[in-house]
């Protein structure tokens, strides 16, 4: 069976695609985060460790309405635009992600224009 998962605390899909979905009620896909401000829907203003950390506060909010949180994720996706930021990125990221690390993959890609960097997941809830 597939949940729809929705939440006013990151912000809303604006094409054809959902925040999140759970699958069987055990695996829950979140679609990749940009630095939008969920309460304005406006692009956060800042560097890869401001952006990265408005990201990873979306991913966060979404994980919580389907019930699972950072401890549950068992694969991260982190698209960057440039490479260059990967250091600085990957500190942030150690704030959310403290131990039992998920697997994660890390690339450089054409992201749209002011995001530095784009991240999805996906959680397993037992």
């Amino acid at each position: 069976m597939k949940q729809i998962i929705s939440t006013p605390n990151a912000p809303e899909a604006v094409g054809p695609y959902s925040q999140a979905n759970a699958a069987s009620g055990r695996a829950i896909y979140v679609t990749g985060q940009v630095s939008l401000d969920p309460a304005s829907g406006k692009p956060t203003q800042g560097d890869i460790e401001v952006q990265t950390t408005r990201v990873f506060e979306n991913i966060a909010a979404i994980l919580q309405a389907g019930g699972a949180s950072f401890k549950d994720v068992v694969k991260v996706n982190v698209y960057l635009s440039d490479v260059a930021n990967f250091a600085k990125m990957n500190e942030v990221y150690r704030r959310f992600f403290t131990s039992d690390y998920p697997a994660r993959t890390t690339i450089q890609a054409v992201l749209p224009p002011g995001f530095l960097l784009v991240a999805d997941v996906v959680a397993y809830i037992e």
